[in-house]
């Protein structure tokens, strides 16, 4: 293949765009998704054959590729405006190109939606339908109201029993907090604790690569990696290949097994509402003001920025207590063969579901 190639400056720009984003220590999660929009962009606009570099294109082509997704893929909100990341980063980070109709593209607004909240009755519901580490982190998540990646990158040295609290490292948007240690979950989480400490001696004893650190501060200690206090509380059983590194060395367990059991067990216990990981973190929200916390309490726990953020759960709030008399209640009381009739269709439906 003769040099300057489109195939060719197309690899190129793709290495010079994952240089960038692990120099400006991005998340792996981002990388793929930037490296994924931009590898689309170039071959949308090359599918008559004639391949151009970005550098050669313009607003006129990013608005075409937007439309594209907007109207015949009919891409939701959040990837819309994950591609428009995307390809704004490639033009301002790695091409240096800083173009006035960049601040011009309207981004789609979110639709602001009440989250699904489960009840006391119904968390408990799901928790009998899971076990071991499944429903230790599953309390874990809905006890203190981390995210699902926040609780499974909790490393040996951010636990601390004697104080109660656990310090959630780099959560979203690169921010530390402090959250309650629930102190039912302690003897569980000591018993954790020692299933790691057997894991962490079996890799030392064996030489193994020791564990991703951040913001290459391996660079600068090189053995932090192998050292105790940064072991996950959750490994894997198995070893993998770290993508950026190409080291073989433990990663922390992966987050499909949660998710996956999270469905399992709503469907399990017969829920209808839809249930996965990051609704335990709502329910923890809600089930804090129910409980009458002050909503910056609430906000510091979950690591908003903004207390807008937090005040959805008012919402769900109001919709939970149905503190409000419908009209229909005012009514006369509904006659004793409208309430025969009612119970008839009632039992009829429960020997239909049996």
């Amino acid at each position: 293949m003769k040099p300057g190639s489109p195939s060719l400056t197309s690899t190129r720009l793709l290495d010079q765009l994952r240089e960038r984003i692990r120099y400006l220590h991005y998340s792996l999660q981002t990388e793929k998704a930037y490296l994924y929009w931009t590898r689309f962009f170039i071959r949308w606009h090359g599918r008559g054959g004639v391949m151009r570099h970005p550098r050669e294109m313009g607003a006129a082509e990013l608005e075409a590729f937007l439309n594209m997704l907007a109207n015949e893929r009919r891409v939701s909100p959040s990837t819309h405006n994950q591609a428009l990341s995307a390809l704004l980063f490639l033009y301002r980070e790695v091409l240096a190109v800083d173009l006035p109709w960049l601040d011009g593209l309207n981004r789609p607004a979110h639709k602001k939606r009440i989250p699904s909240v489960l009840t006391r009755d119904e968390v408990a519901a799901l928790f009998s339908f899971l076990d071991g580490e499944m429903a230790l982190l599953a309390k874990l998540l809905y006890g203190t109201g981390m995210r699902l990646m926040e609780g499974l990158r909790l490393r040996i040295k951010d636990v601390e029993f004697d104080r109660h609290v656990i310090v959630v490292r780099d959560g979203k948007g690169g921010k530390d907090r402090v959250v309650m240690l629930p102190r039912t979950l302690v003897p569980a989480l000591r018993a954790q604790w020692l299933h790691a400490r057997a894991v962490w001696d079996a890799d030392a004893r064996a030489g193994r690569g020791g564990v991703e650190t951040p913001h290459a501060l391996e660079k600068k200690y090189p053995k932090v990696g192998h050292t105790w206090g940064w072991f996950w509380l959750f490994p894997s059983p198995t070893l993998s290949v770290d993508p950026r590194s190409g080291v073989e060395r433990r990663h922390h367990l992966f987050e499909e097994r949660l998710q996956r059991a999270i469905r399992r067990a709503a469907a399990q216990a017969g829920m209808a509402k839809p249930v996965s990981v990051h609704t335990l973190r709502h329910s923890f929200a809600t089930h804090l003001l129910q409980a009458g916390t002050d909503i910056r309490t609430v906000q510091e726990l979950l690591g908003h920025s903004d207390v807008s953020t937090t005040m959805i759960y008012t919402h769900v709030l109001k919709v939970a207590a149905g503190g409000t008399p419908s009209p229909l209640d005012a009514l006369q009381p509904t006659s004793s063969f409208e309430l025969n009739r009612a119970s008839d269709l009632a039992a009829r439906a429960q020997t239909a579901i049996q």
